[in-house]
């Protein structure tokens, strides 16, 4: 019996299946599902928001509060980083990113892709790769859709991602399309390349596709059925949150997961808000990463059940409440605003370490309320409490 090119890959990757994602409850009325994903390194309950740990630590906070005190189950790290600085052989000579970071969780690692399109003038894409320089020293290197995928196995990655062409906003639908075709053909040869490598490999290591698009539903629904034939252990949707008005962001999530398969997970890149995250996964997601409790809490700004709080203001140089009242998180329980804020306007380094603490506990307190939201059936009542933005001061 002759197999055709597309149910090969098919069969190959069932044989090969790097992850489990099971759905445990879904909603009747969004596409909102809670599930659990089974991993190299644990379970993890699924809507999750994934900390994002770019140089092999979430800044500020060590491995000890994200797992032990913060519940967190999955970290995401940066290809284009760690591959720079120290090194993907050198993470691989000492154990790997797991052993390196002190993490006995999963980690998800993307691409190095978005950072790469990002250096505006400093790369220069062809069909086979990316050639770019350095910000560190303008050293000259280049990522493929197989370098890639090897630098995320030398790291042990639990989920790694298809090197992808991310274009800018705005742009034409030609440029988009050619992106797009360009990410489908990548995706092509990582999956292939992943395949093979594996073959070599006792530890579990999954890989997925980035379904590409910019902001044209047509684009984004060619895409997402073409990388549907690779039969991954899941995908991921980028190009999101790159300037594009939020309403049409949530219009390409909810144009690209109408085409991927409902026994993966899907895992939006780069999203969002506090209020953002439960439209996200009425939109059929499971998995989302941000870079803003952790950047925004440096910065001064909080998010709390009550509204967001910008530290700084005077209003809170008196204030001898909690940040949020109603938060169990070490910082709410210990510090006042008042001690808060004298932190942030004396540049301690304390402050970005407790607002950090802080700020991921209240995305992760969201998701933990989504997720049980969906398996008692509230889900609808809960999206409709949380729509209103968190506005405070």
């Amino acid at each position: 019996m002759t197999i055709c090119p597309i149910e090969r890959r098919r069969w190959y990757y069932r044989i090969l299946r790097q992850i489990e994602f099971e759905v445990v409850a879904e909603c009747a009325r969004t596409h909102a599902r809670a599930g659990l994903l089974h991993t190299g390194h644990g379970v993890i309950e699924t809507p999750v928001f994934m900390p994002v740990g770019t140089q092999a630590t979430v800044k500020g906070l060590s491995s000890r509060d994200l797992a032990e005190d913060l519940g967190v189950r999955i970290l995401l790290a940066n290809t284009y980083h760690l591959y720079l600085r120290p090194g993907a052989e050198a993470i691989r000579g000492l154990g790997g990113l797991h052993r390196f970071m002190d993490w006995p969780h999963a980690i998800l690692t993307d691409s190095g892709g978005f950072q790469v399109f990002s250096l505006s003038g400093l790369r220069k894409i062809d069909e086979d790769g990316v050639t770019f320089q350095s910000h560190l020293n303008g050293d000259s290197h280049r990522f493929t859709p197989e370098s890639t995928v090897d630098a995320q196995l030398a790291f042990g990655s639990d989920i790694l991602m298809a090197l992808d062409e991310c274009p800018e906003y705005p742009v034409s639908h030609e440029v988009a399309r050619q992106a797009m075709l360009r990410t489908v053909r990548w995706a092509r040869q990582a999956a292939g390349h992943h395949a093979r490598r594996l073959a070599e490999i006792e530890t579990r290591h999954a890989l997925f596709p980035i379904v590409q698009g910019s902001t044209f539903a047509d684009l984004r629904r060619e895409c997402a059925t073409e990388l549907a034939d690779l039969d991954a252990d899941g995908y991921a949707i980028g190009g999101l949150s790159v300037g594009e008005p939020r309403p049409l962001s949530m219009q390409m999530v909810e144009a690209s997961v109408a085409e991927l398969p409902r026994s993966r997970p899907r895992y939006a890149m780069g999203v969002g808000m506090p209020a953002e995250l439960g439209e996200y996964v009425a939109r059929g997601v499971d998995m989302m990463d941000c870079v803003l409790p952790s950047r925004n809490a440096r910065n001064g700004y909080l998010f709390t059940s009550e509204g967001r709080v910008v530290i700084k203001h005077a209003r809170y140089k008196d204030d001898a409440g909690p940040l949020d009242p109603h938060c169990g998180c070490y910082t709410c329980q210990r510090y006042s605003r008042a001690y808060l804020r004298h932190l942030f306007l004396a540049g301690e380094i304390l402050f970005a370490m407790l607002a950090t603490r802080h700020n991921l506990r209240r995305y992760l307190d969201i998701m933990r309320e989504i997720r049980l939201a969906i398996i008692s059936g509230s889900f609808p009542e809960y999206l409709e409490c949380a729509r209103p933005a968190e506005n405070a001061g």
